[in-house]
């Protein structure tokens, strides 16, 4: 029998991830790094689109893998409007949602207007997504803010979210659907997150700035002086959400983002820079001791996932607020090939169900 040919690809800031699967089993994998002047040559972010076509065609050729083999083109999803976890097939409706940029622009984004479009192309891959940046299975009680006009939602990295905990569960011997875990990404953001019963049922809006504050996002600041903030005449609309997600965080404290280069002036003995990163810690920590209330306080595990969870400063100081809650695990970086590669595969075997986007308006 033919394997399933799966063909993913994953757009980061500067960095088109690709890797060619067959059934589950990853064949080839490689990272190809944009000139930062031909991503800044772009003026926004859907304009880059011919960039990262381009790139992708010129490796599959480089690689003899020829399109019309693919069974799927797969990618990282994009902004929409929330929706339900799983995978789904990329159809013209979502298109047009992540294209207009009316739930946000991310470069993710571009990666569904690309793999809808080289579908096209093809004589019969399937443009696949699987758990999107805007997947939002809170439970209806999590949503309550406080303000009748605002209603809490999820957005969060939840495609490695979701694949880290389901890859604990497998490690121990659990299905995914019965663990209780609480993952920490500690990316560029930092998203702490409840998972049960295979749902993330409480999860922050970290692109909004909600959470801990981190590389250069606020954290969830006193409102009355937020909102005097905004009214002070420094800051215009764009001002006010650019100040919050891109100038906060570490950049506004330490002028960087630059973890190694923070770590190496605390080694140097920079106090003010070493109370900045355990504030951080301090705050990731009350996140995590507020979902487990979210679980009831029955946890397998506490899970740190991402980049930052290579930091041994940033795990230690997490670790001795939250270890009294449940055994603290490390897993550095992600594993969100594999899961868009399986979501794919499993979806077009008919395992679980090949969802279709509909959009409530």
């Amino acid at each position: 029998m033919n394997p399933v040919k799966i063909f993913v690809i994953n757009f980061g800031s500067t960095s088109t991830k690709i890797a060619y699967f067959e059934d589950e089993t990853c064949v080839l994998r490689e990272s190809l790094t944009h000139p930062v002047d031909a991503i800044k040559a772009c003026k926004s972010v859907n304009d880059q689109y011919k960039l990262r076509k381009s790139a992708i065609l010129d490796f599959m050729d480089a690689h003899g893998l020829k399109l019309d083999e693919m069974d799927s083109i797969t990618t990282r999803g994009g902004q929409t409007e929330p929706i339900q976890g799983g995978t789904y097939r990329i159809n013209k409706a979502m298109v047009e949602q992540v294209r207009s940029g009316e739930f946000g622009h991310h470069v993710c984004g571009v990666g569904v207007l690309v793999a809808y479009d080289l579908c096209q192309e093809s004589d019969h891959a399937i443009p696949l997504t699987t758990d999107t940046p805007t997947t939002d299975e809170m439970d209806s009680v999590a949503r309550y803010s406080g303000l009748k006009e605002i209603s809490r939602v999820s957005c969060v990295q939840a495609l490695n979210t979701k694949a880290m905990a389901r890859y604990y569960a497998e490690q121990n011997g659990k299905a995914f659907e019965s663990v209780r875990v609480i993952t920490v990404m500690l990316g560029g953001g930092i998203g702490v997150c409840a998972i049960q019963d295979g749902r993330m049922v409480d999860a922050p809006d970290g692109l909004e700035g909600e959470g801990p504050f981190s590389n250069n996002r606020c954290c969830t600041v006193p409102v009355g002086q937020l909102v005097k903030l905004c009214y002070s005449g420094k800051y215009d609309l764009d001002g006010m959400i650019r100040h919050i997600n891109g100038e906060a965080g570490l950049m506004a404290y330490l002028g960087t983002t630059d973890i190694r280069a923070i770590m190496k002036r605390i080694e140097e003995g920079d106090t003010y820079a070493e109370e900045v990163m355990d504030a951080m810690c301090y705050q990731t920590a009350k996140e995590i001791g507020a979902m487990a209330t979210v679980l009831e306080g029955k946890v397998d595990a506490v899970l740190m996932i991402g980049g930052m969870a290579n930091v041994p400063f940033i795990t230690e100081h997490i670790k001795k607020r939250v270890s009294f809650i449940a055994p603290v695990v490390i897993m550095p970086g992600e594993r969100e090939m594999e899961a868009l590669a399986q979501g794919s595969y499993r979806a077009i075997k008919g395992e679980i169900p090949m969802q279709t986007f509909v959009p409530s308006k």
